[in-house]
């Protein structure tokens, strides 16, 4: 990893230091895909990254996101985007660790604060949907329309949970996430205001321990070896609040793909727009990555 003072290389591509990693730990939404579309030269540059000859253990690549859903249903949106499967070998996401933390309260009476279509990370867990004002657990996974509303229509429901002492547990820690050129509010934006108010609030997913520990996990079981050194680690995202200050905290190097949820804040909103001189911005963030690029390509 690079120290807190030295440059910060721009890269074209990763195949110049492709060679320096035996996994890759890579994000999902703003990386592999907008939302709406699959970005091919992602996909290709870990399809090749994989391909390239193994040292001591196999190339391997595991998606991580905070997408509050178990991972086969993030496989199949992949696969709907045009994703190729030969991009990854595994898949973690924050929706998995959430299922594991509602079920170690079984029996619990749960508000799940999030839309329909997440209700697939408690389905079959024993417990007792309900409101707000009967829960003893509430599971944020975003806000019921997210294409409408803002933290601010929450505010009176927070308040009550609040006041209960009712603790949350937070599917999806992002505070925005990148959709066909929008950024569109994530539960992570909810979670903060319950913090805010003095709500008790866990996080399952980036910039948190747990969610990487799962991730070197299954990298090293998929070849029956221990978790890769975090020397030979690269870990790609497009948020510097996420997946920046979760490398940076785990202890891997990491790649920050500037045409993500930060690419307004760069000027890079047009399909014409290039990366310029960004070393300012860099400095201004709270930690600070070890390369950047403006998409991931080979």
């Amino acid at each position: 990893m690079t120290s807190d003072t030295a440059p910060i290389p721009t890269l074209a591509g990763i195949a110049g230091i492709a060679d320096s990693y035996d996994t890759i730990l890579c994000d999902v939404w703003g990386v592999l895909h907008d939302g709406v579309r699959a970005h091919p030269g992602a996909g290709e540059a870990l399809t090749r990254f994989r391909a390239l000859p193994g040292g001591t253990r196999p190339r391997r690549v595991v998606l991580i996101t905070n997408a509050p859903r178990p991972q086969d249903g993030v496989a199949r949106i992949l696969d709907r985007l045009g994703v190729p499967r030969e991009a990854y070998d595994a898949i973690v996401t924050s929706g998995d660790l959430t299922r594991a933390l509602v079920a170690a309260r079984p029996g619990t009476r749960m508000f799940h604060l999030g839309p329909e279509r997440d209700t697939g990370i408690f389905a079959g867990l024993d417990l007792a949907l309900t409101g707000p004002e009967s829960a003893d657990l509430v599971l944020c996974t975003g806000l019921f329309n997210d294409r409408a509303e803002s933290v601010e229509d929450y505010r009176d429901t927070l308040a009550a949970l609040r006041a209960r002492g009712v603790p949350m547990i937070c599917a999806n820690p992002d505070l925005v996430v990148e959709f066909d050129g929008r950024l569109i509010p994530c539960a992570g934006l909810l979670a903060a205001a319950y913090a805010e108010a003095g709500g008790a609030v866990t996080y399952a997913g980036k910039p948190h321990r747990p969610v990487y520990e799962a991730a070197m996990a299954q990298a090293g079981a998929l070849d029956g070896l221990p978790p890769p050194e975090p020397a030979r680690v690269l870990a790609v995202g497009d948020a510097i609040r996420t997946d920046i200050a979760g490398a940076r905290a785990f202890g891997v190097a990491s790649l920050f793909v500037a045409r993500g949820i930060h690419a307004e804040e760069l000027g890079l909103l047009g399909p014409d727009h290039r990366l310029g001189e960004i070393a300012d911005w860099l400095a201004a963030q709270a930690v600070r990555p070890d390369a950047v690029i403006e998409r991931l390509v080979w």
